[in-house]
């Protein structure tokens, strides 16, 4: 809709149904009071014509925004780190946020705009041209927290520096002196696995390391995908002395399936994770890791929603804050 178009008002839909405003209102208002089939006609003709309640109009007068950031999957570390940094961002800001599951249900985002939503924050979920277009009918913004594959056009995301994470992970192995290095990552076509990998295999291309095709495994973000993974590449003629991989559950994974074949993580094999979320510390022996500033890019995903929301312009429709290696106690040099 173009910024200065009329707003359909309920004295129109009340014209296109043959009905009262009165009627019109009560529908809007969720009145029980009203024939079912008049009901129907009425909330299809708002529908239609992309009415939007007064209350939520001038949405620029709200003076604590609310945001909605929605999620796929279940509530892990990760996950639970970044909603940290956004809740925290949001309570230094005045703002409120109510998180959910990612919907592909009908008129979501109209729904969420009803319900006084000011922009949707998205963690990890995957968006289609179809919610794109959702979202553009309802003028909400949209900021994808480290997206899973290349946001379209009209998306802000905010993630990190995911390539020189995968270098520095593999520089550290290769420094300990491992050469047989292979990596087990998310799914194949995601971005963040993509630039880890690349990291990857640009560290072992500059060392002249080789890379078997066998060393480099796709799998999902989990635990289960380290402990089939690691499964795989120790039935190896030639396994690997050294894992990195492309999250810290799958790490954990790896680290399980050593250490039920007897093999000691590091002596017999090392591992790097990425995130440095809870999980790390706490492991045996603790992970060594790439951390992910989830924290702060959940707080920059909330200030840029709340500026989008307030009409402002950014400066960059992808924000990347900086990786650091983390060195604990999973990594040592191989034997012999």
């Amino acid at each position: 809709m173009r910024p200065n178009a009329r707003r359909t008002t309920l004295a129109d839909i009340a014209q296109a149904a043959g009905v009262s405003v009165a009627t019109v209102s009560k529908v809007v208002n969720g009145r029980g009071d009203v024939a079912a089939h008049t009901r129907v006609r009425v909330q299809e003709l708002l529908l239609q014509h992309d009415y939007l309640a007064p209350v939520y109009r001038h949405t620029e007068a709200v003076e604590s925004p609310t945001i909605e950031v929605q999620f796929q999957g279940g509530l892990k570390s990760y996950v639970a780190e970044a909603l940290e940094g956004i809740i925290d961002a949001a309570a230094a800001s005045g703002a409120s946020v109510v998180v959910s599951k990612a919907s592909s249900a009908p008129h979501w985002a109209r729904n969420l705009v009803s319900a006084g939503r000011r922009a949707v924050i998205a963690v990890t979920s995957v968006y289609t041209t179809a919610h794109m277009d959702e979202l553009a009918r309802s003028g909400l913004p949209l900021v994808v927290l480290d997206p899973l594959h290349l946001p379209d056009s009209r998306v802000t995301s905010v993630g990190a520096t995911n390539f020189a994470g995968g270098l520095a992970a593999t520089r550290h192995l290769l420094a300990l002196g491992h050469r047989r290095i292979a990596y087990l990552g998310g799914p194949a076509m995601a971005v963040c696995n993509q630039a880890r990998m690349h990291g990857y295999r640009a560290a072992m291309e500059a060392e002249g390391a080789q890379v078997p095709d066998s060393y480099v495994r796709p799998g999902e973000f989990t635990y289960e995908t380290g402990l089939l993974g690691a499964a795989a590449l120790l039935d190896l003629d030639e396994p690997p002395t050294a894992v990195f991989a492309g999250n810290d559950e799958i790490a954990l994974g790896v680290v399980e399936t050593a250490r039920a074949r007897g093999l000691r993580v590091p002596e017999d094999l090392s591992v790097v994770g990425f995130d440095d979320t809870s999980l790390a510390e706490m492991a045996s022996p603790p992970l060594t890791t790439v951390r992910q500033p989830l924290r702060e890019m959940g707080a920059a995903a909330l200030r840029t929603a709340l500026r989008l929301a307030n009409g402002e312009k950014v400066e960059s429709h992808h924000i990347e804050l900086a990786t650091e290696l983390v060195v604990r106690a999973s990594t040592a040099a191989p034997r012999g």
